[in-house]
């Protein structure tokens, strides 16, 4: 308790000059403002922030006249929940009314109403370690719900029954698994149960904030504890199905591996090589891996010989991704990069030992695009098998790749290869109006680039000419 103290401590004074100067503010019209939620909770943990969360008695226009002169600047738009925003040097701040909400059971919007007292406030928050509150100015710590011991144990527990808190917001069920991942914590035997009982009305929350969730849950550091928990309360059978579907009964024999427990811990290598993609958590790598083999399921075979294949899950797979991502609202953008991972998660594997000719290469480069370097990711996270000497093997042998297609790459400046005419050039050299032919013969021209590598303009002129004699 001391530490904690000591923490919080230390954080109250980094903040002191933003946090105690608007106290005073409020303290000096009348008002009680307490920082509150993940602030203090991060305090606690030593995780340093920019971004403050404040309850206050004061009402959302009081609160603007208040912040007004004081901030930088000031935005209103959540005044309909009774929150005002603004910006203090490297500090965005939220200050938000007492709230004492009531929800239709149908849905997850909320009739606001404001409350009159902190105690009240804390109550309607979704876990006892985000209901604890630092008075401002006088720093007095509130915590009426045990919110400190459940984060000296480590633990996600409600302020009242997990049952009543997660039927007014079901999205509450996939902030456990998210802060679960986040925070290293465990959840209650109870919120677990709830969560498991109730995970059918997660129905209700739009996909994009089931998709924000995920998200977030992705990108902690500790991702499968959060998966593992969705999985395991029924909670991923409503947002990403895909995930326990991995769970393939195993045969008698035990012909292949286990695809769930595979891909739990490919991500994870993934998330090891992430030094490769600039160091920060990078969704777009580790939803690839989370969805690369997706497609199982739906080609296992049992051939003749008692085998298992799987064959073409490749490009299933990404077909399945593609329409999962589109359901939960994903931008374009991240659909099309995370499918095409998923599709060519497979490709090297035709690499054997080097035989690969120069041509190869290059299409592998120019199939992979811009996702050239998660490819590269996601290809070596999927290799789990224990045995070390398969496993150093494959290791050198996409150690040969990437070296050759750094070499190619100098010489050839593969990530943007173009024929060596362009469409006005082909026209020209063939006396051609803009129409389908153009297309064709660029077609040709940028196959020919890949098969044998760049030519000179002459060269170029000679080998189109030709094709085009010999269509006839």
């Amino acid at each position: 308790m001391v530490e904690v103290q000591r923490a919080v401590t230390a954080e109250l004074d980094r903040i002191g000059e933003v946090v105690d100067e608007l106290g005073a503010r409020f303290d000096a019209a009348g008002h009680q403002l307490h920082l509150v939620g993940g602030p203090v909770r991060d305090a606690m943990l030593g995780r340093l922030q920019n971004d403050l969360d404040f309850t206050t008695d004061a009402r959302p226009e009081q609160t603007e006249r208040l912040l007004k002169g004081w901030a930088d600047a000031v935005w209103d738009m959540g005044r309909a929940f009774g929150t005002i925003g603004c910006r203090k040097g490297d500090w965005q701040v939220e200050v938000t009314t007492y709230r004492a909400e009531t929800y239709d059971p149908s849905s997850r919007k909320p009739d606001v109403d404001f409350g009159d007292s902190l105690a009240g406030d804390l109550g309607r928050r979704d876990f006892t370690v985000n209901a604890m509150a630092v008075a401002i100015p006088n720093r007095t710590f509130e915590d009426p719900y045990g919110g400190v011991v459940d984060l000296a144990h480590r633990v996600l527990r409600t302020p009242g029954r997990p049952e009543d808190s997660f039927s007014d917001d079901p999205l509450r069920m996939m902030r456990a698994a998210r802060f679960a991942a986040q925070l290293g914590f465990d959840v209650a035997p109870e919120v677990v149960e709830a969560m498991r009982a109730m995970a059918g009305r997660i129905e209700i929350i739009s996909a994009e904030r089931v998709r924000d969730e995920l998200v977030k849950l992705v990108c902690a550091p500790s991702p499968r504890r959060g998966l593992t928990l969705l999985v395991e309360t029924g909670l991923a059978d409503h947002v990403l199905p895909e995930l326990p579907a991995l769970a393939l009964e195993r045969d008698e024999h035990h012909r292949h591996k286990d695809v769930y427990e595979h891909t739990l811990t490919v991500l994870e290598q993934a998330i090891d090589m992430e030094d490769r993609l600039g160091g920060k958590p990078d969704f777009v790598s580790r939803f690839a891996a989370l969805m690369h083999d997706v497609g199982k399921p739906r080609t296992r075979r049992f051939v003749g010989d008692g085998t298992v294949t799987f064959h073409h899950h490749d490009v299933v797979g990404a077909k399945i991704t593609r329409k999962r991502m589109k359901a939960l609202r994903f931008s374009n953008d991240e659909v099309e990069a995370v499918s095409k991972l998923v599709e060519l998660h497979l490709r090297f594997h035709g690499y054997g030992s080097g035989e690969w000719t120069d041509s190869a290469v290059r299409r592998y480069v120019r199939d992979a695009g811009d996702q050239l370097d998660r490819l590269h990711v996601l290809t070596r996270a999927d290799c789990t098998t224990r045995n070390a000497r398969k496993a150093a093997r494959l290791r050198r042998t996409y150690d040969d790749l990437e070296s050759r297609i750094t070499t190619l790459s100098e010489q050839e400046e593969l990530a943007a290869i173009r024929p060596d005419l362009d469409g006005t050039q082909i026209m020209e050299v063939l006396g051609i109006a803009p129409g389908r032919e153009v297309g064709e013969a660029y077609k040709f021209l940028l196959e020919l680039r890949m098969d044998e590598g760049p030519k000179t303009e002459e060269e170029a002129r000679e080998a189109l000419l030709a094709w085009w004699a010999a269509r006839g």
